[in-house]
């Protein structure tokens, strides 16, 4: 593939990559472990396989994009050729913490540690999808006035479009008999959403829901394809990433505050699911701390 086609921005004060468009003809980019320190959004319009998250694997049809955070480690494994477009932008380029009452996209698209990291691209959004890429590229050409605002607007719409398609089609499936998830999930869910910095063993929340711990760990398999230890440990990282992210705690601090007296074995629990040190998070993502 051309260069040409591939449009990036540079962020000018420190050389890294802001934001980028690139068409791909081919798994080359893909076939092998990312973890990258920025967001990927992947379409791929052409061709169908398997996604590596995390912890989990999945399949993915024709017209899927596909949604991945900063250090979220994945891959495509793919039985015939996919095409399609991506789009990488680094959190100093568009934070979707930040700008979370904006877009919502946070805990939908991404970081969304209980549904596939896809969603099924209608022909509706295929236009808008479409139509907002052309724009970007247009305007990546233009190095006018208030070029990164304007870039950001269309990514706004991008983001907001995939992650209403996303709400719409969970919606959709929760309404099939078969695939209703059972009542102990949502309040497993729950349970994790308010006691993960406090309780970090499966048999908590076994013991929390009253179920047997086997029980448990087989319906979080089957519904949520990840056992519950991974459940629990993601949630954690997805919030250690955010306070790394935003605030200029320490990282002695942040351990505490989500249950970790020791720094060291935070630290190393937090390289061994996110690959990088908490420090080296906090370089290479950047810093955004929201100025009071």
């Amino acid at each position: 593939m051309s260069s040409q086609n591939v449009f990036t921005l540079i962020n000018p004060q420190n050389g890294n990559l802001a934001f980028k468009i690139l068409p791909f003809d081919d798994n080359s980019h893909f076939d092998h472990l990312q973890r990258n320190n920025y967001y990927s959004l992947i379409w791929v319009t052409k061709g169908k396989g398997k996604v590596k998250a995390d912890f989990a694997e999945h399949h993915f049809e024709e017209n899927s994009l596909l949604a991945f955070s900063p250090y979220q480690p994945f891959m495509l494994c793919v039985n015939e050729p996919i095409e399609g477009i991506a789009i990488h932008f680094h959190p100093d380029f568009y934070c979707i913490h930040m700008h979370q009452k904006e877009v919502s996209c946070n805990g939908v698209l991404f970081n969304n540690i209980y549904q596939p990291p896809y969603v099924q691209v209608t022909e509706q959004a295929s236009q808008t999808f479409n139509m907002v890429i052309d724009q970007m590229k247009a305007e990546i050409q233009n190095a006018e006035l208030a070029q990164y605002e304007l870039l950001i607007s269309y990514l706004k719409i991008f983001l907001i479009t995939a992650s209403r398609l996303k709400t719409e089609q969970f919606e959709e499936m929760k309404s099939v008999p078969d695939s209703k998830e059972p009542l102990i999930l949502q309040s497993l869910k729950d349970a994790i959403e308010l006691n993960f910095k406090t309780k970090h063993s499966a048999g908590n929340y076994a013991e929390l829901l009253n179920i047997s711990p086997k029980a448990l760990a087989k319906l979080s398999k089957n519904y949520f394809n990840k056992t519950l230890t991974d459940l629990i440990s993601e949630r954690i990282i997805i919030e250690a990433k955010r306070e790394l992210y935003l605030t200029n705690k320490t990282v002695k601090e942040i351990a505490y505050e989500l249950g970790y007296d020791d720094e060291h074995y935070f630290s190393r629990f937090f390289k061994t699911n996110a690959d990088v040190s908490p420090q080296m998070y906090r370089e290479t993502v950047g810093f955004g701390k929201i100025e009071a």
